[in-house]
C-alpha cells in the first residue's frame, strides 16, 4: 500500500511541476516563483540552484516581492549566482517597498548587525516595525531588545520614518 500512495505521490509531482511550467514559461510570476522553490528544494525536480535563480530572477524583474526576496536570498548564500551582498541588498529592498513582510522583517536584521549595510538601529527599529504590522512574527522582542540601546529620539525618528514609509509606499 505504501508504494502505491509513494507512486502516486510521485505522478502527482510531475503533473504539479508540468503545471508550473507551462504557466512559467507564459509569463505567471507566481508559476515562476514555485518553480524556482521547486528547483531550490529538489521538489518534483532534481535540486538545481541555477535554476532556481533563474525563475526567481524572471519573477522578480516583473516585480513579484516574493520572487525578489527569494533572488535576495539567492545572492545572500550564493546559491545558484555568485555570492554578492549588494545585489541582496538591492532585490531585499524592492521587495521590502512592496510591503513583502519578510524582506522587511530581513532588512531589519541586517541593519541591526550591520550586515552587508551599514548598522543603523532606526533603520533596523523601522524595518521591524512595518513587518510586524504585515503579519511578521517575532518582531516584538527584536523591538524590545533595540529600544535599550536607542534613545528615545531616535525610537520616535524611527517611528515616524515607518509613518513616512507607509504614505511612500
Amino acid at each position: 500500500m505504501e508504494e502505491t500512495v509513494s507512486q502516486n505521490d510521485k505522478i502527482y509531482q510531475q503533473q504539479y511541476v508540468k503545471k508550473c511550467k507551462k504557466a512559467a514559461t507564459t509569463g505567471n510570476v507566481v508559476a515562476q516563483n514555485t518553480l524556482g522553490y521547486l528547483y531550490l528544494n529538489g521538489q518534483g525536480v532534481n535540486q538545481d540552484y541555477k535554476e532556481a535563480t533563474r525563475w526567481f530572477r524572471r519573477a522578480a524583474e516583473k516585480n513579484y516581492a516574493a520572487a525578489q526576496y527569494n533572488l535576495s536570498v539567492m545572492y545572500k548564500l550564493g546559491q545558484g549566482v555568485e555570492q554578492n551582498h549588494s545585489e541582496s541588498i538591492r532585490w531585499m529592498q524592492q521587495s521590502a517597498n512592496r510591503g513583502y513582510a519578510d524582506a522587511q522583517y530581513n532588512l531589519g536584521n541586517m541593519y541591526y548587525q550591520g550586515l552587508a549595510v551599514m548598522q543603523n538601529y532606526e533603520m533596523a527599529y523601522m524595518w521591524w516595525q512595518l513587518a510586524e504590522e504585515n503579519g511578521a512574527k517575532d518582531t516584538e522582542h527584536h523591538k524590545n531588545e533595540i529600544t535599550k540601546k536607542m534613545t528615545t529620539s531616535q525610537i520616535t525618528n524611527a517611528e515616524q520614518s515607518a509613518r513616512e514609509w507607509k504614505v511612500k509606499h
